[in-house]
């Protein structure tokens, strides 16, 4: 059964040099909980979903259809023996991290049950220089690119409570195609695919599905 193996937050923003706007909560810790997870508001007026968590830069991070970032234990080990260094639960800056469910493969729109909370997968994370600078790898924007492990991020469907070792139901799954390795990849390195992220509909972030309009619009003026 899959399960919560931990759940993570960072109660304050620590100043770092290689964080876009001088701070980041990037340092995830393991907290016991349960804490409650809510819709916290557009995009660049809210920062994370999970009671107690901050971060540190709303213009590109948080919001609805990031309230919510899980990463896959399974994933955490296979970069733990690539890079020959230990990396604890939260090291990706993950509020979620789980066991026994694949969140590469997911599709956008697909709804997991985890505690009593419901949880939408809506899109990838993206390498920053943030997550580069924090762990202190040469070339890991890249490198975290080309194996596109990204994890997912999630909109808060019904509020409610999560707490390490609640299991997590997959409840719906869209009847599309869109994968959230997919959607990786039309952001990052293939965006040949981002009309494909319209079969996905309002599941898809809003500033995603203009970044589409408007590729189109140039695409049709060129």
């Amino acid at each position: 059964m899959p399960v919560v193996l931990s759940l993570n937050i960072a109660q304050k923003t620590i100043p770092v040099g290689y964080a876009k706007k001088g701070a980041t909560a990037i340092d995830k810790r393991p907290v016991d909980g349960p804490l409650e997870v809510s819709p916290p508001g557009p995009k660049g007026t809210a920062g994370s979903g999970v009671q107690g968590d901050q971060i540190g830069d709303w213009n590109h991070h948080g919001g609805d259809y990031q309230a919510v970032y899980g990463y896959a234990r399974e994933d955490l080990d296979f970069w733990q023996a690539e890079l020959g260094v230990g990396l604890h639960n939260g090291q990706f800056g993950e509020n979620l991290t789980t066991q026994g469910i694949d969140h590469t493969h997911a599709l956008v729109g697909e709804r997991w049950r985890v505690g009593t909370a419901l949880l939408e997968v809506s899109a990838p994370r993206v390498p920053c220089r943030t997550f580069a600078g924090f762990l202190g790898q040469s070339g890991w924007v890249k490198r975290f690119t080309q194996e596109a492990r990204p994890g997912a991020y999630f909109r808060v469907v019904e509020a409610g409570l999560i707490a390490p070792g609640d299991e997590i139901t997959v409840v719906h799954r869209p009847g599309h195609d869109v994968t959230v390795e997919m959607f990786f990849r039309a952001v990052t390195t293939d965006a040949d695919l981002l009309p494909r992220l319209l079969e996905a509909g309002d599941s898809v972030p809003p500033d995603v599905i203009e970044l589409v309009h408007r590729r189109r619009v140039v695409e049709l003026d060129s």
